[in-house]
């Protein structure tokens, strides 16, 4: 007889830009549970307004608290909760004062009108004294990735981006600004018990164990 294929369940999850580095080693964890995770990575806002208008995910991961809250409180998520605290990082030069020196000439930040480490980074620039100096040396991307891709790129000398995203990489610097990531199930999903499950296991020892390893610190409580 041949053996029986058990069918496999997707699961579609809305995914900061900064999750990047966890999504393969998810994918391989739950294959063994037969569930395809598929990630959709963007900035958190723009996520967030892709299930206002009815984007079919089942899951939503932000970067920021504030996005989980706003979807919550209009029934669009359930099962909230803090997942992971994200941290700030400079990549391209070793401090933030050589942001201001002459051969540094573009400095990508994620756009602050739907990026939360744009935000922070803002807030960080603006704390050391040096957001209306550089003002006109920023170029805003789409999404933390995007900042990455623009100094990789020779399109930026330098980025404030997300630490996942750049650990381990040369003349990368963890700041101390972070950002409260937040995430729930989707209350329009199909899948809401799976949802529950992911999120479940984000927040186990060994899911937590994978976001330490891409560079996050715990949630903060």
């Amino acid at each position: 007889m041949m053996p029986l294929l058990l069918a496999f369940q997707t699961l579609l999850v809305a995914a900061a830009s900064d999750l990047a580095p966890i999504e393969p080693p998810l994918k391989a964890i739950f294959e063994h549970k037969n569930v395809r995770i598929r990630f959709v990575l963007g900035s958190s806002g723009q996520l967030a307004s892709q299930i206002r208008h009815g984007a079919p995910y089942d899951v939503y991961l932000s970067a920021n608290e504030a996005f989980v809250n706003d979807l919550r409180e209009q029934k669009m998520l359930v099962e909230t909760t803090r997942y992971a605290t994200g941290r700030l990082a400079l990549y391209g030069v070793d401090g933030l004062p050589a942001l201001a020196g002459a051969e540094v000439r573009h400095i990508a930040v994620a756009n602050p009108a739907h990026a939360p480490y744009g935000v922070v980074a803002r807030e960080a620039l603006e704390a050391a004294g040096l957001w209306r100096r550089l003002e006109g040396k920023i170029v805003l991307a789409e999404n933390v990735r995007q900042t990455v891709q623009f100094v990789e790129s020779g399109n930026a000398d330098a980025a404030l981006t997300a630490w996942s995203l750049v650990k381990g990489k040369p003349r990368a610097v963890k700041l101390p600004e972070f950002v409260i990531q937040a995430g729930g199930v989707v209350a329009a999903s199909r899948n809401q018990q799976l949802g529950r499950r992911f999120l479940q296991y984000l927040r186990s020892a060994e899911g937590r164990k994978i976001l330490a390893a891409a560079g996050f610190d715990p949630p903060v409580q």
